[in-house]
């Protein structure tokens, strides 16, 4: 008579090693037919095993559910869709659809907002020439509105005219440097988002 040794793997089965650590190499016929009710109910692979386990007092991992499940040929359950988590604008009828894939005639064309003209932008700028003066000529009361630098290698200068107290800046330059006057500003619209 031959005695198995300590995890050999009994005849027609797989070895277990240790007391626990590992699943049942079968499954009974009455857990097999509980995990496909519970997942027709559309419950979690988790909650599967947690009910099972708890029904049929068993220790089913999430992992040996999954893989039964695979086995039997059941598919991952369907993943129920979260709301947006930003709600829309008040007045808009738009919802968001979601990305469509790229199809062969949309590959190579521009969005059809890239032929837009742009408006052309308004540049500030001021009504002074400057003396464009380079920094060993500048004195301590000039203004330090530098000009050039943009191309490598190019030189920088200054504007050079007398600066405004307590500024590095002539007038002009300071007014430039601060941004448009309360007069030059529009107002635009004011959006308030209200949680429902």
């Amino acid at each position: 008579m031959l005695i198995p040794r300590p995890g050999a793997a009994p005849a027609g089965g797989r070895a277990i090693h240790g007391a626990g650590n590992m699943e049942p190499s079968n499954w009974a016929p009455e857990h097999s037919g509980a995990l496909r009710d519970y997942f027709a109910m559309g419950m979690s692979f988790s909650e599967i095993r947690r009910e099972i386990n708890a029904r049929f007092g068993t220790s089913y991992t999430r992992n040996a559910v999954i893989g039964r499940a695979k086995r039997m040929g059941l598919s991952a359950p369907r993943r129920v869709e979260s709301p947006p988590l930003v709600p829309p604008l008040p007045g808009s009828s738009r919802s968001v659809s979601p990305l469509r894939p790229l199809l062969p005639q949309d590959r190579g064309q521009p969005p059809k907002s890239a032929f837009k003209q742009a408006e052309p932008v308004k540049l500030r700028c001021v009504g002074i020439r400057p003396r464009l003066i380079s920094l060993l000529e500048l004195e301590p009361d000039d203004c330090r509105y530098p000009y050039g630098g943009e191309k490598e290698e190019e030189e920088i200068t200054f504007c050079g005219h007398p600066r405004q107290p307590g500024s590095s800046y002539c007038t002009p330059h300071f007014q430039l440097t601060r941004g448009p006057r309360k007069s030059e500003r529009t107002a635009g619209p004011v959006l308030r988002l209200v949680a429902a």
